[in-house]
């Protein structure tokens, strides 16, 4: 396929389905020279992140697949086994590719199989410590890897690009690698002047890489360092992938390439064409609809204001200042906002120094996200005590990006962590005051919610401002209680709304974490007690409580979908959800009866 109808195809493709476009856009020579030089799913290439695996999967059989792209039941927008045997690994999170690809690598050489294993690995993946520790250990190695860097930062031009060609032929050249073998091998032959020679030469080599190659980091690492190659001329990439397929030991190629490329409102614009919804494929508008806010928007308006008067509120984000809501903070107030790059881990910890110094941190992640920094908020926010606020987004059921970006898991992971309170807001009026609450609190508190719109839940919106956050009641009744968390108070409602006669008590959990002692001496009073929940069951607030029964997702990594599909599949949907409660009801009910029936 000609690049140029690649790239036609994911634009006019992508524009109706939304996804990632700009990095695809950026790869797609590069995608078709590695294909072109290496044999999948025989040879084995990582794609970190993966979400730029699109032009991959179109050269792999998966082109018709893209009209049902991140759909559910449809092709994945990342990287998977179970999808194509040409995906080696299932990749969504940032910075793995290098650990994976040497764990690949290492399993092939004890196989003694001849396969070749690649790790295309962006720029923006080097800021996680992660990449790193893999880099650490395979340019400690001597096992045959590849790792290609692309850069999308950076533009090349003419005379760097030839000057850049040149060094990357004559260091892959059989003759050059054979002289400077056969140079110290010599050397080292001559009795007493050998061994200082090559010292020398070394000394001098080394002076002269600082000052001349891009690439000294990698080499210093354990890497033969080539490039950097102009990431859209195929040829060249074609010429120097056969050349560094021959080398022994691990590679890093540096090969540059511009984000959205072939697509004027992306390459002007890569940040907003990163992750699009679907938009105009001839304006570069995207299809606005008229929705309410979305929880996000009700953040990014609520901390910007809030700093306005706080002075010593300070945002920090892992690379996301746009998806977490945190632009508009970062335009008014750039001297307190960081982004700290792919570094969830330092980001947490980062945080916690800064409220050790006595500022008040906020950590705005995604919860799949935060999942990279468990270890730090327990050893370096929890243990302190220290007023580290997590503003927790896209928690809960994550349309669209499948397994690897659900939000489910927060409550069980955080619940655990002694000091930590945990809060869930049903709509945007909850989230803005929890997050009062959460500026005046003395200890590490987590604020989560999901990508959704933040409505206002109708009569039962919590308008009054608490000093402290407690569970609301709103709705009497007698035998049975219902406990939202968050934003399944919606469906709760419905879930009540449906019995036509003894009405159930609703509750508002809003702390999962502790558990409101109100609200445990409330239940104590009912005999079933049913918990609805936007995560998972296991460690869930429905266990914690010891719930009758607590609706939640299973053991299970969620599909993709819509949040609505999503609650569909794993029967969290009102229907569904009233109809086990009725099963409970008269299971119990029978149980009840034989019970009370006198033994013949």
């Amino acid at each position: 396929m000609h690049p140029d109808e690649i790239r036609k195809f994911l634009i006019e493709s992508i524009s109706d389905t939304g996804g990632h476009l700009a990095s695809n856009l950026g790869v797609v020579e590069l995608t078709l020279a590695l294909h072109t030089v290496f044999e999948t799913p025989h040879d084995k290439i990582i794609w970190d992140v993966g979400h730029q695996a699109y032009v991959h999967k179109i050269l792999t059989g998966r082109r018709e697949g893209f009209a049902e792209l991140r759909k559910m039941d449809g092709l994945s927008g990342f990287p998977k086994p179970s999808e194509s045997e040409h995906d080696a690994f299932a990749t969504g999170h940032s910075s793995t590719a290098i650990s994976v690809a040497l764990g690949l690598a290492v399993a092939r050489d004890a196989a003694n199989a001849k396969h070749a294993v690649v790790a295309v690995v962006g720029d923006g993946s080097l800021t996680g410590g992660l990449a790193y520790e893999g880099l650490n250990n395979a340019g400690r190695s001597d096992t045959n890897l590849l790792v290609v860097l692309n850069d999308n930062e950076m533009s090349i031009s003419k005379n760097v690009g030839a000057v850049a060609r040149h060094l990357s032929a004559l260091r892959t050249a059989s003759a050059y690698l054979g002289a400077k073998q056969d140079v110290h091998y010599v050397l080292d032959k001559l009795p007493g002047i050998g061994a200082p020679i090559t010292r020398a030469i070394e000394r001098v080599k080394s002076k002269i890489k600082y000052a001349l190659l891009p690439g000294v980091l990698f080499e210093e690492m354990g890497f033969t360092y080539i490039g950097p190659v102009d990431g859209h001329d195929i040829s060249a990439l074609v010429a120097v992938l056969r050349r560094v397929r021959k080398l022994r030991g691990p590679v890093l190629l540096h090969v540059c390439t511009i984000k959205g490329k072939g697509f004027n409102f992306a390459e002007e614009r890569p940040q907003n064409f990163h992750g699009v919804g679907k938009f105009n494929a001839e304006t570069g508008e995207p299809e606005r609809a008229n929705l309410p806010s979305s929880f996000t928007d009700v953040f990014s308006k609520y901390i910007a204001k809030k700093a306005v008067r706080e002075k010593k509120i300070i945002a920090i984000t892992a690379a996301m200042p746009d998806s977490v809501g945190l632009r508009r903070f970062m335009e008014r107030f750039p001297k307190r906002f960081f982004d700290v790059g792919i570094a969830e881990a330092h980001a947490v910890t980062f945080a916690a120094g800064l409220a050790a110094g006595g500022m008040k941190p906020v950590v705005a992640v995604y919860s799949s996200f935060l999942q990279r920094a468990y270890d730090q908020i327990m050893h370096d926010a929890a243990i302190g005590n220290l007023p580290v606020i997590f503003a927790i987004d896209h928690a809960g059921a994550v349309a669209g990006d499948g397994e690897t970006h659900q939000g489910i898991y927060d409550i069980p992971f955080l619940s655990h962590i002694p000091g930590l309170t945990i809060l869930a807001p049903a709509n945007g009026s909850d989230l803005q005051e929890m997050f009062d609450f959460a500026f005046a609190h003395p200890g590490p508190i987590a604020i989560r919610y999901p990508k959704d719109v933040a409505g206002t839940s109708g009569s039962y919106t919590i308008r009054e401002t608490s000093p402290r956050i407690t569970a609301k009641q709103l709705q009497d009744g007698e035998k049975i209680a219902i406990v939202s968390v968050g934003v399944m108070l919606e469906t709760a409602k419905a879930v009540a709304d449906m019995f036509e006669s003894s009405k159930p008590a609703l509750f508002d959990a809003r702390i999962v974490k502790p558990v409101c002692p109100n609200l445990l001496q409330s239940l104590a009073k009912f005999e079933y007690v049913f918990t609805i929940e936007d995560g998972a069951k296991i460690g869930g607030f429905g266990e914690q409580i010891r719930a009758t029964h607590a609706f939640a997702f299973p053991d299970i990594f969620p599909v993709t979908g819509t949040r609505k599909q999503i609650f569909a599949r794993y029967q969290l949907d009102a229907a569904s959800i009233y109809k086990k409660i009725q099963e409970v009801l008269e299971n119990g009910q029978n149980r009840k009866q034989k019970a009370e029936k006198p033994a013949d």
